[in-house]
């Protein structure tokens, strides 16, 4: 609890103390200004619901989704939020089926589909079996959306693969992490995530940054640079 109130002060204050917390002032005044009220946006890797609270906050009139593997928060979402949002039990990815799921018990935020680089001493990981779906057969293509955020500890290009016909039919603004220590466990490219965004799907990319004072994407070299030096690992598509 007083962990996150001081998170609350220290945002409040624009005291960026660790890029965590700069990342979380920054994208909630991207969500303050672009999100219109009725706007519907899905949450992947919706842990304890902080950012889904954030999209119902500035969209109250919007139709939200959320995803969270981890049996006993998927449990708590779903009582948190029964009739507020559509709770999920999923691994998202490219595929169907189910998937080992790896539970950083003494820092769930870390849990994902595969091992990564954990800043932690001594990670107690608990392998678990989940369901795995493609967010393109979980939201039907009727459904309109607007925001998509995406943090599952390096499978964000999986997620993304996973929705390319709603990425394509909506050009939604899509948040989300790829960097060292987390994407590269997956088998990630920079390279190849730059140009599925920008080249299949039609999306441009951004620092949250320059996304938030309306400035310019970032180049396919830029998004390598940033991978490889880890100045920058929250992106923003549009």
């Amino acid at each position: 609890m007083f962990k996150n109130i001081l998170k609350e002060f220290l945002i409040f204050l624009h005291l960026d103390l660790s890029k965590n917390i700069k990342y979380d002032r920054l994208t909630r005044a991207i969500l303050k200004k672009f999100l219109s009220a009725s706007d519907n946006c899905i949450d992947v890797g919706c842990h304890k619901g902080e950012i889904l609270d954030l999209m119902l906050s500035f969209a109250p009139k919007g139709t939200h989704f959320a995803f969270e593997p981890l049996p006993h928060l998927f449990e708590s979402l779903k009582t948190k939020y029964t009739h507020r949002a559509h709770i999920f039990p999923y691994a998202l990815s490219y595929s169907n089926g189910e998937t080992t799921f790896q539970f950083v018990r003494n820092d769930e935020a870390y849990s994902g589909i595969k091992k990564r680089k954990y800043a932690i001493h001594n990670p107690d990981i608990a392998e678990i079996t989940v369901a795995k779906r493609a967010l393109d057969d979980v939201i039907g293509p009727n459904q309109i959306i607007h925001f998509i955020k995406i943090d599952v500890e390096g499978g964000e290009f999986d997620v993304i693969k996973g929705a390319k016909n709603l990425l394509k039919q909506n050009k939604p603004m899509v948040l989300f992490e790829c960097g060292k220590g987390a994407s590269d466990f997956y088998g990630t490219s920079p390279l190849d995530l730059y140009n599925y965004l920008h080249n299949d799907i039609g999306l441009q990319i951004y620092t949250l940054e320059s996304f938030l004072k309306v400035g310019k994407p970032v180049s396919g070299n830029e998004f390598i640079n940033h991978f490889e030096l880890g100045n920058e690992y929250y992106f923003i598509a549009s």
